[in-house]
């Protein structure tokens, strides 16, 4: 008897921790029916699940935990049951699954099982950082976490102000949010004047703040407080 293979979910989740109104009806009725998923942690997944579906019954839930040093370890048994019949959802720690996150190796394997995949709407930092930064969407490029040795750190800024200006392409990165305020005093260092910089940080949080000025107009201000706040920070011509 052949038996239909089940779907893998990509299950956004909120971006802070009072985010949860950011997920669309849509997205919360398509996990509703769902008992396995794969997360990088249970604890995290556990406490989303209880509030994008209120009254959901945790003890029939199989949360299955991605080691995110070694993610391609067990993902052959984790996406069993999905060849089996059962429909699997996927969840980020914070955001999209697959986007600078490594779920992105179970949806590659999916694909190579035949397994169809199915995104579901929700937040992305990077993108709502890029949508009210002011720079250019045409062409962007995302670099994750930078360097946090200094010198290396000041050295890739400068190359990423180069390719913004050259190509006309936003650089965006992001960084551990105790080390927020390091990267932006580097920034204000190197960074030429008249470049852009955006701040994006605690989006669609209570503390949600967006600075977008030229690196000479950040100076004459008072530094924004970032430490241990989560951040998006973007690079762009003027």
């Amino acid at each position: 008897m052949n038996i239909s293979k089940g779907a893998l979910y990509l299950i956004p989740v909120p971006i802070s921790a009072d985010g949860v109104n950011t997920i669309p009806q849509a997205t919360r009725d398509a996990v509703a029916p769902l008992q396995i998923f794969i997360a990088e942690r249970g604890k995290t997944a556990r406490m989303w699940l209880k509030q994008i579906v209120p009254g959901i019954d945790m003890a029939a839930l199989q949360i299955l935990e991605l080691d995110k040093h070694k993610p391609q370890e067990g993902l052959n048994g984790f996406l069993q049951q999905a060849l089996g019949g059962k429909s699997i959802g996927l969840m980020s720690e914070a955001g999209c699954p697959g986007v600078a996150d490594p779920g992105a190796e179970v949806v590659r394997l999916a694909h190579q099982l035949g397994i169809t995949v199915i995104p579901l709407v929700g937040p992305s930092s990077i993108l709502l950082a890029l949508m009210a930064s002011g720079l250019t969407g045409q062409k962007f490029f995302f670099h994750g976490y930078l360097p946090a040795n200094k010198q290396d750190l000041k050295q890739l800024l400068k190359q990423l102000e180069g390719k913004a200006i050259r190509e006309k392409c936003t650089q965006i990165f992001i960084e551990t949010p105790y080390r927020n305020n390091q990267v932006f005093e580097a920034a204000m260092e190197v960074l030429s004047s008249d470049v852009r910089l955006v701040i994006a940080k605690d989006l669609s949080g209570s503390e949600q703040w967006i600075g977008s000025k030229a690196v000479k107009d950040w100076k004459k201000m008072t530094p924004p407080e970032l430490y241990k706040t989560p951040a998006v920070f973007l690079i762009g011509a003027n």
